[in-house]
């Protein structure tokens, strides 16, 4: 099982980054596939999840800014991040929740800048 995450990087306030994260090694549909974020000295966060009918969960903090989506038949699942705030900044991992078990990603960082 791996999941390999790429897109995140430095970008100015306001500005936009779209996060991916390919799954492999997984041999049923996976459920819920999504995205958590941890900041210096915070807790780590969900911040949106999608399920594998199209479901979406957000943080309210990033409703109407960020929106997940997935595709099944690549078992990728995207963030487009928009209007990107300097709250924003922290390190994002991919999340798969696959029957009972739950699988992470190593983590990528994005930084908002002013």
């Amino acid at each position: 099982v791996q999941l390999v995450e790429s897109g995140g990087g430095l970008v100015q306030a306001g500005g936009s980054l779209r996060l991916s994260c390919q799954a492999s090694g997984f041999i049923f549909s996976i459920n819920v596939m999504g995205w958590y974020r941890q900041a210096p000295g915070k807790q780590r966060e969900l911040v949106a999840d999608i399920t594998r009918g199209g479901s979406t969960n957000y943080v309210d903090s990033v409703k109407g800014r960020f929106t997940i989506s997935r595709d099944n038949a690549k078992n990728t699942v995207y963030l487009q991040m928009n209007n990107l705030k300097l709250e924003d900044t922290a390190v994002y991992y991919c999340n798969v929740r696959y029957g009972r078990d739950e699988y992470w990603g190593q983590g990528i960082q994005v930084t908002v800048s002013s």
